[in-house]
């Protein structure tokens, strides 16, 4: 079969850094269209598409391009048959819900709203829309197309029981870094700033590791602002207890001098240690543990996830790591921990936690 027509919307530094070149990479996928605020910014995202800066080799559209070079301009070719939008996190909804209504299939970037209420009304207006279009909404999570995050979960089984787990999370983003520089992010008009951008990746990793039978509960939390560049918080120290009836804490920042990245999952046999692309299974307890390293090639994950996107397309099936129940439940493990550190600690019950 012929490679399914799609188009780029947004011209931002993801998109010209994975998205593009996870779409090229696809061989069930070609890029005809792309769309972004300016001009200038949807030409240089198609200088990735032609490799060459002189001669666009794709269709360009724009805010300031004029008379039929519009968003809804593009939404009415019969030659693209799905979108990947990454926008700003407060604009994404109602691009969304256009791309829906026109019939293009939509893979959209995490998170996927700024907050439940948001999403849950995205969700229902892609089921109700989609009903009639037959117009499909996915949303991008690269963590769950990591290979460590699914071999660590499978480590996790044959461990038994989990019995405790600690996820470990600090960092400092920079005033000088380049996603910080994006004027949206610069000032956020979202709660929590860099902990929700990020964060719902890192709430996609211990959900996939803990298991559907360890799934989040309740939790309480204490949020701090710690650097002053990155309000409204950018650090959270939560106890976090599943519906198995174990305890585990969840601590991050975004804010601090520290560095770490570890998710430590302890079960009756043993521990599993997921850093990344490595992850670290401990058989055993105390001095007959055993240590086994498995050691993963680094991936982004996003053209995997493109590609499984496209797959979807073709066979009609939804790819369960890309469902916007997958993003709603990941979105809602970092709004209860920021609602917890507004109220001071109060503890939080959870409602859509039962997609892993």
């Amino acid at each position: 079969m012929a490679p399914l027509g799609i188009a780029i919307i947004g011209g931002g530094i993801f998109v010209k850094e994975q998205h593009i070149p996870a779409a090229l990479a696809s061989p069930l996928l070609s890029i005809k269209a792309i769309w972004s605020r300016s001009r200038k910014s949807a030409e240089e995202a198609s200088w990735l598409v032609s490799g060459d800066a002189t001669t666009p080799s794709v269709d360009l559209y724009s805010s300031d391009s004029g008379d039929g070079k519009s968003y809804e301009d593009l939404l009415k070719r019969d030659d693209i048959t799905g979108v990947i939008i990454a926008l700003p996190i407060l604009d994404q909804p109602a691009y969304i819900e256009k791309a829906l209504a026109a019939g293009k299939h939509v893979l959209a970037e995490k998170p996927i709203a700024k907050d439940l209420e948001t999403a849950n009304k995205l969700i229902a207006y892609s089921k109700e829309i989609s009903a009639e279009t037959k117009a499909s909404l996915a949303i991008a999570e690269n963590f769950r197309f990591q290979p460590g995050w699914a071999y660590g979960a499978e480590e996790v089984k044959k461990l038994g029981k989990v019995t405790g787990f600690v996820v470990r999370l600090h960092s400092m983003m920079e005033a000088t870094n380049k996603y910080y520089l994006t004027p949206w992010r610069t000032t956020p008009q979202y709660q929590g700033g860099f902990l929700l951008d990020g964060g719902v990746h890192f709430t996609a990793g211990i959900r996939k590791l803990l298991g559907a039978e360890n799934a989040i509960d309740t939790l309480v939390a204490q949020t701090a602002l710690v650097s002053s560049h990155l309000p409204p918080v950018d650090s959270i120290n939560a106890v976090l207890k599943t519906k198995s009836g174990v305890v585990g804490s969840y601590i991050t920042s975004v804010g601090t001098t520290m560095d770490a990245f570890e998710f430590d999952i302890a079960c009756e046999q043993g521990v599993v240690k997921a850093e990344g692309a490595k992850v670290v299974t401990l058989r055993g307890i105390g001095k007959n543990a055993v240590a086994e390293e498995k050691v993963f090639e680094k991936t982004s994950g996003v053209k995997e996830e493109v590609h499984a996107w496209a797959e979807s397309i073709v066979s009609g099936v939804p790819n369960p790591n890309q469902t916007p129940e997958q993003a709603l439940a990941d979105l809602e493990l970092i709004e209860k921990m920021l609602s917890s550190g507004e109220q001071d600690g109060a503890r939080q019950k959870l409602e859509y936690q039962d997609f892993v």
